[in-house]
């Protein structure tokens, strides 16, 4: 069968968008930096007040402009905001090795900061309305959690290669590399295809975020999909932070805990894989994968041995398959016009669910310890589930009801 004059440039074009964002996931987590950089602060001299109050200079820094870049994304292109924002982070790892100190240190992570405020929002809103010009818009899911696949996989690397080039060549050499993968990221940012035009002269960025908060406002489908990316990503998010914690409490050695680790993330990979499969799941269906995975987060964690991380695992891949599928369901219940602004707003909503779930851990594992603390991150996901099933019941005793 031959295509259509009209379906093969759509075709072609869509090919080019998922290699691209494939190629441009790999770059964003194919940092080197990552497993030694808190080492770095600390061989600097940094006590451990300077070095949290780094990371909540760079969680401040996001929260701040998630909600302004996404509005920016939708008033100019969005793919000059997915190549500025590699540049600003390579910007940021170079400072911090070539003048390593705690104000390199603070300004570092202002740019990182900024760099991700840019892409977030910016490139899901490029790449639903790609594939919706394409007549694809069908695939986002499958394309976003096999994209979410690449990134875990390229962290995966990045861990395993990060010993042995800081063995061969210090903070120098991870560096260097992390500001080379920046910038490869940042090359392959301007292969993304773009046919949204702004207009000239247009309204600018304050109008959009008023247009798209608006919207948010008025329509009671984009507020239920708005909140329910937070509800799905914001706890498990923050909780990835203490997996090699969690591990390490089942008395295995440390020289164990990053298999562990692999096995916990293979899970997540598996559920990002699902995501084609799964993107039609009921809001009935979605409740039952939430409380599946919330179930096995429990289960897992208070059991307390290196075999039981297998239902961790698990409890992660179906986070990450909901994470997909929640914003899947924002992006179809959005248009084009306020797209990056709200899918910039569930960001900040994610950003502040997981400042407070870091908060409630501390608390959680400091009196219980880490297995514990883990089950108990289970309840907001099955409130959530509670909640979805819910209002499924309610829609249909609505359709029922109506003539």
């Amino acid at each position: 069968m031959t295509l259509s004059p009209e379906r093969a440039p759509a075709t072609a074009g869509t090919r080019r968008l998922t290699r691209t964002l494939y190629a441009s996931a790999f770059c964003d987590e194919f940092v080197l930096l990552y497993p030694v950089y808190a080492l770095l602060f600390s061989d600097t001299g940094l006590s451990v007040w300077q070095i949290s109050s780094l990371f909540a200079l760079w969680s401040l820094t996001g929260v701040l402009l998630e909600v302004p870049s996404g509005a920016w994304a939708d008033a100019v292109s969005r793919r000059l905001l997915l190549v500025l924002g590699p540049l600003l982070t390579a910007a940021g790892f170079a400072l911090w090795v070539l003048v390593p100190s705690y104000g390199a240190f603070a300004l570092g992570f202002v740019l990182w900061g900024t760099g991700g405020a840019l892409g977030s929002g910016a490139l899901e809103a490029l790449v639903y309305d790609e594939l919706d010009r394409a007549g694809a818009a069908d695939r986002y899911a499958r394309v976003m959690g096999r994209a979410r696949a690449v990134g875990i996989a390229a962290t995966m690397t990045a861990m395993g290669l990060a010993g042995p080039v800081f063995a061969w060549g210090g903070y120098g050499a991870v560096g260097a590399a992390s500001v080379l993968v920046c910038l490869a990221g940042a090359a392959v940012a301007t292969r993304f295809p773009e046919h949204r035009e702004p207009s000239a002269g247009g309204p600018g960025w304050t109008a959009a975020l008023r247009a798209g908060l608006a919207d948010a406002r008025t329509d009671r489908s984009v507020r239920g999909a708005l909140l329910l990316v937070p509800a799905v990503t914001a706890v498990w998010g923050a909780l990835d932070e203490y997996t090699p914690l969690l591990a390490l409490d089942t008395g295995v050695a440390e020289e164990t805990v990053p298999w562990l680790l692999l096995v916990i993330w293979a899970g997540a990979t598996g559920g990002s894989l699902l995501a084609g499969a799964a993107d039609r799941l009921t809001a009935t269906g979605f409740a039952a994968l939430l409380t599946g995975s919330a179930l096995a987060l429990a289960v897992g964690a208070a059991a307390g041995t290196p075999a039981a991380l297998v239902l961790v695992g698990l409890a992660f891949g179906g986070f990450q398959l909901a994470t997909v599928l929640a914003d899947a369901r924002l992006q179809r219940r959005i248009d084009d016009t306020g797209r990056a602004t709200l899918t910039s707003v569930a960001g900040l909503g994610t950003e502040l669910g997981t400042l407070a779930t870091y908060g409630a851990y501390a608390v959680a594992s400091s009196a219980t310890g880490h297995g514990t603390a883990f089950a108990l991150a289970a309840v907001p996901y099955l409130l959530t589930a509670v909640a979805l099933a819910t209002a499924a019941r309610a829609t249909a005793a609505a359709a029922k009801a109506r003539p």
